[in-house]
């Protein structure tokens, strides 16, 4: 059947439905700084680490308390509140890319596989998003994060009109 004007693709917001995720409440900044900035065409969101109700949803460090499947777990709900605090500042079905991605994993010594914990943040991404949702990344191990979350991802989105 051929494609009629009248079929639209699904928006942002009725993808992040069809998952079965809600966006969570923007949590309030735990110093001087904001969620989210909104610059022109683009929105510059602060790491976000695994929040529920406001408070660390679990810590520790990779490869030690943490596993991956639980890192991928807690880097897909960073990778949410991501996505609130854009939507508190631009509209989330505004995004039309994400451009980049940065990935903190606090790490136990010897702990190498800190792309794997990322990657459940990227998966989030593509499946609201697409091909739109596949940023450039980096992925970087570090001995602690604020809170001593396991997890803390930053994140670069660009929007239209």
């Amino acid at each position: 059947m051929p494609h009629s004007d009248s079929e639209e693709t699904p928006s942002s917001t009725a993808r992040l439905a069809s998952l079965g995720l809600v966006l969570p409440a923007v949590s309030p900044p735990k110093g001087e700084y904001v969620p989210a900035v909104l610059s022109g065409h683009l929105v510059f969101v602060a790491g976000q680490v695994p929040m529920t109700g406001g408070e660390l949803t679990t810590t520790g460090r990779l490869g030690d308390e943490v596993s991956i499947e639980r890192g991928r777990e807690l880097s897909r709900q960073c990778a949410l509140a991501a996505l609130a605090a854009v939507d508190s500042v631009a509209g989330l079905d505004r995004v039309t890319r994400v451009l980049k991605m940065t990935g903190y994993v606090s790490s136990a010594p010897g702990f190498l596989d800190q792309e794997k914990v990322v990657e459940g943040a990227g998966e989030l991404f593509a499946e609201v998003f697409g091909a739109a949702g596949r940023p450039v990344r980096s992925v970087v191990g570090v001995a602690d994060l604020p809170l001593g979350s396991p997890v803390e991802i930053e994140t670069l989105f660009e929007i239209g009109r």
